[in-house]
């Protein structure tokens, strides 16, 4: 396993998963309601900072790494379905959205892993749909996390109204992906 600075970015993201999930179970007189949505917004906020920072420094770096490729979206998936059940539990998004979330990057993990191992992963490429949908999701969960008025803004409003076009990009970027594998489904579907 490589050791360098965007795989320590990543693995810091997949650390601060159990610290943002733990901000919630701290005892009550540690923080009050607000600094414990302060503190998991700014969590998950730098851990989306790090998100960006890999990629860029890996570039930048030529520090690039099969094992990082597959890192760095295991480390988003797993932070992002953290903070879609802190959210659910807290009652600021619904299930449904979780789940439809959720299940889509399940769902597209294992087509991508399938279309690899049949030498066909150019298929299912990142699209611009996908990046559309993740900034979406990355602009909602922090408003969520935060819940109180921000600069006249209804946080909780604008993150349920960004989380839910997220969720429905994300029936239609799974379709995208689904739609430009099926040839390949097809033809290997016997196998």
């Amino acid at each position: 396993m490589p050791l360098n600075v965007p795989i320590l970015l990543t693995w810091m993201r997949i650390v601060a998963i159990p610290l943002l999930v733990a901000v919630y179970y701290l005892p009550a007189g540690w923080l009050g309601a607000h600094e414990r949505d302060l503190l998991a917004t700014g969590i998950f906020m730098a851990a989306a900072f790090t998100d960006w920072a890999d990629g860029y420094l890996a570039r930048k770096l030529n520090q690039t790494s099969a094992f990082g490729a597959f890192l760095d979206p295991v480390a988003d998936k797993l932070m992002v379905a953290a903070a879609l059940l802190i959210l659910v539990q807290l009652d600021r998004t619904d299930a449904i959205v979780a789940v439809i979330i959720i299940g889509r990057e399940i769902t597209i993990s294992a087509l991508r892993e399938w279309m690899a191992k049949i030498g066909a992963s150019k298929s299912v490429a990142v699209s611009m749909l996908g990046k559309i949908k993740t900034t979406a999701q990355m602009m909602a969960i922090p408003l969520l996390l935060y819940q109180a008025p921000l600069l006249g803004f209804d946080t909780l409003q604008l993150g349920n109204w960004l989380i839910w076009i997220a969720a429905l990009l994300t029936l239609w970027s799974m379709g995208y992906y689904l739609r430009m594998a099926w040839p390949e489904i097809a033809r290997h579907s016997g196998d």
